[in-house]
């Protein structure tokens, strides 16, 4: 049962840090410094695909999966719960290349925002007090 429950979480943990590569450079568009970790990320994301360096997770995840008497994966995460589901094997190469370009779009807007913070002008429109428009404030007793 711990075995399982290993391997569980390591996939659960494997989705995770696929979605933090594809979407995770959108959330330094609300916290800049957010951007340098995601980089770091997707650079090793990018070194697991295309260098095949080992995958920690990818090792924990078949360590189980072996003391389970499962199916190990032979040709790794994302060619054995991701490919053949999301989209068919034969547009393994379309689906990187999308990838690649939602990874692009978010780095490209985080630099907008970075370049509209240097100019003074807010990320998004703020009434005089600093607050949001319709927010509502505590005036005291």
């Amino acid at each position: 049962m711990t075995h399982l429950l290993i391997g569980h979480t390591a996939m659960v943990l494997h989705f995770a840090f696929f979605g933090y590569v594809v979407l995770g450079g959108f959330l330094a568009w609300r916290w800049p410094r957010a951007l340098w970790p995601h980089v770091g990320t997707a650079a090793y994301a990018l070194g697991i695909v295309i260098v095949d360096w080992p995958c920690v997770l990818t090792e924990v995840e078949n360590w189980s999966r072996a003391a389970t008497g499962r199916t190990v994966m032979e040709s790794g995460f994302i060619d054995f719960h991701i490919t053949g589901t999301l989209y068919p094997p034969e547009h393994l190469l379309t689906s990187r290349l999308v990838i690649a370009g939602v990874i692009a779009l978010s780095w490209a807007g985080a630099a907008v925002v970075r370049a509209r913070c240097r100019d003074g002008r807010p990320r998004r429109a703020q009434s005089g007090h600093g607050t949001a428009p319709g927010a509502r404030t505590h005036q005291g007793p």
